[in-house]
């Protein structure tokens, strides 16, 4: 049995460094939309199970939408925290292999996903996507579900990997496009729009940016070149 678990915050508060490039309401819509982009990669990976770790009722219903099982939390208490009971889930229930990636990773492919359960296929096994920065963990796959915690932040790559060997587990790396790029700056706005076009959060941030650059060319265009005004 292979899960896969994708712990998600309340999205009212999510994505806060993208407040200087979108407002309130954009960083809500954007995060449910790049929720929904994960979960239908990891439904068309055909894994065992999938579930969403939230206490959010927004997420709740976006995850039972896509036919995710959800794991209730009752407090938000972290990604760290949210993973650590999916893998005690995911060993109460039998599960050979488990993995996790966050809700943030809009382009992860089916195949991506694929490859990083069979990197860990078997036991026991650990491997690892890092973030495009190199510095986050993007994706982890282990087999036991239980073969060593995971702890997230950076530099979480480099520890999990120091952390893996410390358990004689030689860490597999995989490198993947996809789930490499995480959306937390507005650069990663930019690189979701040229990359992601085929992806719902992808095409929604593309209109956000030509709507911009439209008003900022009106702007422009009018007397006194859009000299900003008290």
């Amino acid at each position: 049995m292979i899960v896969a678990a994708v712990p998600v915050k309340d999205l009212a508060a999510a994505k806060q460094r993208l407040a200087p490039a979108l407002g309130p309401g954009e960083r809500v819509a954007l995060a449910r939309a790049m929720l929904r982009d994960v979960l239908r990669a990891l439904t068309a990976a055909r894994l065992d199970a999938v579930w969403v770790v939230t206490r959010d009722a927004d997420v709740v219903a976006t995850a039972r939408a896509s036919g995710a099982e959800v794991l209730a939390e009752t407090d938000n208490r972290g990604h760290t925290a949210a993973v650590a009971l999916a893998q005690r889930a995911a060993l109460a229930r039998g599960a050979r292999t488990f993995l996790t990636l966050p809700g943030d990773v809009p382009c992860v492919t089916a195949e991506e996903i694929a490859a990083l359960a069979a990197a860990a296929a078997a036991a026991p096994a650990a491997a690892f996507t890092p973030s495009r920065s190199g510095r986050g963990t993007n994706g982890a796959a282990l087999s036991p579900p239980d073969a060593m915690p995971l702890t997230f932040g950076e530099p979480s790559f480099d520890n999990h990997l120091a952390a893996a060997r410390a358990r004689g587990l030689p860490p597999r790396v995989l490198a993947l496009p996809g789930l490499g790029l995480d959306v937390d700056d507005a650069a990663d706005l930019h690189a979701l729009a040229a990359d992601g076009a085929h992806t719902e959060s992808g095409q929604l941030v593309r209109r956000w940016l030509a709507g911009r650059r439209d008003r900022a060319a009106a702007l422009a265009a009018r007397p006194g070149g859009g000299t900003a005004r008290a």
